[in-house]
């Protein structure tokens, strides 16, 4: 079966470069578009993408109104992949804050692209260390208040949990964390698992910003 996109932006250019990248592909089909968040969820509801790729400025409702619009209220919802202008964008860092499970540049490249389209499809978070280091560091400090320091300190990780969680931080992969960690890719799903049950996450964007905000991983 190909991954179904919903295109969500409110420039038509962007929405026909986007579909033309995409459906170029075998395994990618692109089965709506909409112009602004406001018909997000509807759609969703009829079509069951299994990705959007949703601007994060948009007129009416914005990304990240409409990524929490989507998470609160869809069964089984999509992955979330924003495309924004600027990756140090304020809209960037509250979309993935919102459950995002990561964000594109509109001057990526056609096969990245692609790529983070499959990866969000498999249950993958488009994470760019560097860049959400310096999101975490341009907005992050004033969104880590006590209230997520003390989060983290009931989430109760163990050591190794926190070894994984810092490894997840530089954007390693399962199986890269395994090589570090000398241990096999399953046990570093399990660690992976319970690292976002008890910091309360939906995939790892979600945990990597938790770490930031807390001040468990320094974003410098």
């Amino acid at each position: 079966m190909p991954v179904t996109v919903l295109l969500v932006d409110d420039e038509p250019l962007v929405r026909a470069g986007l579909r033309a990248v995409l459906e170029a592909q075998p395994d990618i089909e692109v089965v709506g578009e909409a112009a602004d968040g406001a018909a997000v969820i509807p759609l969703v509801r009829r079509l069951r993408p299994d990705v959007v790729a949703m601007d994060v400025r948009m007129p009416l409702l914005d990304g990240i109104e409409a990524t929490r619009a989507v998470l609160r209220t869809v069964q089984d919802p999509p992955k979330i992949v924003v495309i924004t202008t600027f990756e140090n964008d304020e809209y960037v860092y509250e979309a993935l804050r919102a459950g995002a499970d990561g964000f594109l540049l509109k001057r990526a490249r056609p096969a990245e692209i692609v790529h983070a389209v499959r990866l969000v499809a498999e249950g993958e978070s488009l994470l760019f260390p560097a860049a959400v280091r310096r999101l975490a560091a341009s907005h992050g400090e004033e969104r880590g208040e006590e209230g997520a320091r003390a989060a983290f300190a009931r989430a109760g990780l163990t050591g190794r949990e926190e070894e994984v969680l810092r490894l997840m931080a530089r954007g390693l992969s399962n199986a890269e964390i395994a090589g570090r960690l000398v241990v096999g890719t399953e046990t570093v799903k399990s660690h992976v698992s319970a690292v976002l049950a008890k910091l309360g996450a939906r995939d790892r964007t979600q945990a990597v910003i938790v770490a930031y905000e807390s001040g468990f991983v320094a974003p410098g």
